[in-house]
């Protein structure tokens, strides 16, 4: 006979869900707060790019850091369960790292003339986003001891966070500074905050709905390899 879920899945199960209505809810009202946020004086209409491309951002750096912070954890304590939530936060990292690196140039060709420029924000950004493609590569066709390699990777991931997030600070860059987001004007301000948490939200599901898919795929394994002996 199968075992039932335990009191633990089931408290988790509620909180997945609550989470999931919470941030489709959140998705749903975000292009309403968008249209009736007021145009950017210079750039108008194409700003609002503003609203999906920072979120992104956001959920991409956090996705960095769970990676990183699961790495060592693989690295250090040999936990085959923070492997399953690094290789989900490294292919999040991947999608919503493309996400910015789409709607960048979006904006930027209207703001700058120009699609791309080589300057230390967007260079960083690009390669921070190739560290974690690197990852999911190496774990693809690395084979055995690919874990602890990709960690690593995933740890010097992490490490560039910082530094993509501060080089608009230090260096000359077309783009924005930081401190933008703190002088936006609450009519903008609150538009950007419902967005940003509509994005951590969707990273929170993903990663709970993927590490659980790679939990079932690891059990799935197990099995068929009982099987066989």
């Amino acid at each position: 006979m199968g075992v039932g879920p335990t009191r633990s899945d089931k408290k988790m199960t509620k909180l997945f869900t609550a989470l999931l209505i919470v941030t489709a809810a959140l998705f749903a009202y975000a292009p309403f707060a968008i249209q009736n946020a007021p145009y950017e004086s210079t750039m108008g209409l194409v700003q609002k790019i503003f609203y999906f491309h920072v979120p992104s951002w956001i959920a991409m750096f956090l996705a960095a850091v769970v990676c990183g912070i699961s790495g060592a954890l693989v690295i250090f304590a040999g936990r085959k369960d923070a492997d399953r939530v690094a290789l989900a936060a490294a292919e999040l990292a991947v999608v919503f790292g493309l996400m910015g690196l789409i709607t960048g140039p979006l904006w930027g060709r209207k703001a700058w003339g120009v699609w791309w420029q080589w300057d230390a924000r967007l260079t960083s950004a690009l390669v921070m986003w190739l560290v974690f493609v690197a990852y999911l590569l190496l774990r693809k066709y690395a084979g055995a001891g690919s874990e602890k390699l990709s960690a690593v990777l995933a740890l010097f991931g992490m490490a560039n966070v910082p530094f993509v997030y501060w080089s608009v600070n230090v260096w000359r860059t077309v783009h924005p500074k930081t401190s933008v987001v703190m002088t936006l004007q609450p009519s903008m301000g609150i538009p950007f905050l419902l967005c940003s948490l509509a994005f951590v939200g969707l990273f929170a599901v993903l990663l709970a709905a993927r590490v659980r898919l790679e939990k079932v795929r690891a059990s799935v394994d197990e099995l068929y390899l009982s099987l066989e002996d």
